[in-house]
């Protein structure tokens, strides 16, 4: 879902704020919501290892602004991010778009 057609006043909404979304879009599981309009996502990837010619697995930690819009959101789901200007000392990006996800995923293979 995707917060566009939405009424509220937000000045760092992306859809009904004065932020413009520019620079990188990133993907991420929802870590935590414990912050009132902001929330963590945990982005996992691999980091290779020449020496060991392996890869290791590894992460990141990312702060975003969640929009009144996006208040449904639980910890594990999909999201989207995009960049934008510094809204707080650690915030840089925007949730856009949860990314839906079907019932069945979860006996799939995951990433890690």
């Amino acid at each position: 879902s995707s917060g566009i057609n939405a009424e509220y006043g937000d000045k760092k909404c992306p859809f009904t704020g004065d932020v413009a979304i520019r620079g990188r879009l990133l993907r991420g599981t929802v870590r935590s919501m414990k912050m009132k309009s902001t929330l963590t996502i945990r982005r996992d990837y691999l980091h290779y290892i020449k020496k060991y010619n392996r890869f290791e697995k590894s992460h990141k930690n990312i702060s975003a602004h969640v929009a009144p819009a996006f208040l449904d959101l639980k910890q594990g789901d999909p999201v989207l991010i995009g960049q934008c200007r510094p809204l707080s000392m650690t915030v840089r990006f925007n949730v856009l778009k949860v990314i839906a996800t079907a019932a069945s995923d979860k006996k799939k293979f995951a990433k890690f």
